[in-house]
Order: C-alpha cells, then structure tokens, then sequence
C-alpha cells in the first residue's frame, strides 16, 4: 500500500504513462499536475497549470493533457516537465483521448459531440481546428474509452447512452441503452470482448463489444463513479459514493 501526498487539494482524476507502469500523473483542483514514481511514492515533478483541474490523460508518446473547469486544456510534455500550450475552447471540454499512433486528439464535449483534432496541427497552430465533429448524443459526452486494439472507442453521455465507434469509418456502429442515468465511467476488458458502463443506476452494465448484448448486470447498492478492468484478468474494480453512509467505497 503506497499513499501520495503532496496536492493542497482534491484530486479528481489520475491516468497511468503507458510506456512506463511504475509512473502516474494527477490532476487537482490545486492548479497543478504531479509526475509520481510510485516504486518510491515520490513525486517527480509539479507542473502548475492555469485553473483547478478535473480530466487528466497520457498520450502513447510523452505528452500529457489537462482539462480544468474553465474549458482550457493544457498539453504537458513529461520528458522537458514544461507546459507546452494551453487553449481555451467555446465550449465544454470533458474527458480526453488519443487513438493509438496519437495523431488524434478526442475531446467529449457539453455539445453532445466528439470533436476530433489532428494532434500535430493542434500543438502547432493557434486555434484549435476540428477535423471530425462527431454526433451521437442528445446531450453532454462525459467520458471515453478506447479498446485496447485501438480498432473502436466508447463514449458515455448524459443521455444514459454508450455509444461505439469504428476508428477507421468514424461511425456509431452500435448504441447500449440499459442505463438511466448519465453515464460517468467507461471501460474495456483487457481483450476488447467486453466493455463496462456505470452511472447511478443500481447496476454496472457489461455487454459484448461486438454485439451490444449484455453479459452481466453487477449489483451496486450506490451510484460508480469510476470503474476499470485488470489489464490481463476479467476482474472489474469500481468505485463509488455511499452518501447515506458518507464514505466512499471500491
């Protein structure tokens, strides 16, 4: 058991480098990002950035983006520990992504949108151009979550729907509407056959990624608030608010 201190405040999202399984990054409302080595539980660097931060993922090279509540998102290059740029969006920015090459930037959006971004035109330009606007949502896209081929992403809404999407076609080819509330969290299984969807709802929805069918239904007795798979097992780890109890749980 490994606890990292050093934030002043709280921290609302972590993502693991996927080059290196011993570093981690995390972002909090303190205005800053924290490289950590947790073999040794020390931070490595602080990053200060320009708002309180809430949406935080690594890219397949070394770069790191940051979202705060003021819709800026800031792009960190781990291997120099400096900020690189950060822009200012129109809109709502929620969860961000990378396909598997990271030639792709993904934005979920408070538009109901996917906006896509050609990562090299993005660090070098300006403003912020778009390259794909994708539609599959009635409302706010909070998360989303690529398969582990890279072949399809999931996105989850405040629709209550998970949406799947062919990378190569940029097409919903499929629609899990077992939900009812908004969905906060979204994940595949190590080998891409299954992926998990947990809101408020009393259960966890797992379907078949192929299909859309369901698999399983696990109980939950408070809303999820983040769930994952086992990068090599079929073992889901979930963890949620019990607000009659006021504590959470995993």
């Amino acid at each position: 058991h490994i606890e990292l201190r050093g934030h002043q405040e709280g921290v609302d999202q972590l993502c693991w480098d996927p080059g290196h399984p011993d570093r981690l990054a995390t972002a909090s409302g303190d205005k800053t990002v924290r490289l950590w080595d947790v073999r040794t539980g020390k931070c490595t660097n602080v990053i200060e950035t320009r708002g309180e931060n809430i949406n935080i993922a690594w890219s397949p090279d070394a770069h790191i983006a940051v979202g705060n509540k003021d819709d800026d998102v800031s792009i960190i290059d781990v291997r120099k520990g400096k900020m690189l740029k950060t822009t200012r969006f129109a809109y709502e920015v929620n969860e961000m992504s990378w396909n598997a090459d990271g030639s792709l930037f993904f934005l979920t959006t408070g538009m109901g949108t996917v906006e896509v971004l050609r990562y090299a035109d993005f660090l070098r330009g300006g403003k912020a151009e778009t390259f794909r606007s994708l539609h599959g949502h009635t409302a706010n896209c909070y998360c989303i979550e690529f398969s582990p081929a890279g072949d399809c992403f999931a996105v989850g809404g405040a629709d209550a729907l998970v949406s799947i999407w062919s990378l190569s076609e940029m097409v919903c080819v499929r629609t899990l509407t077992r939900l009812e509330w908004p969905v906060r969290s979204i994940s595949f299984s190590h080998d891409g056959a299954l992926v998990a969807s947990a809101s408020e709802d009393t259960h966890i929805d797992v379907a078949y990624t192929r299909t859309g069918e369901q698999f399983d239904a696990i109980p939950t007795r408070v809303a999820m608030n983040s769930i994952a798979w086992h990068p090599s097992e079929l073992l889901l780890a979930y963890a949620g608010d019990d607000k009659e109890r006021d504590e959470g749980m995993l």
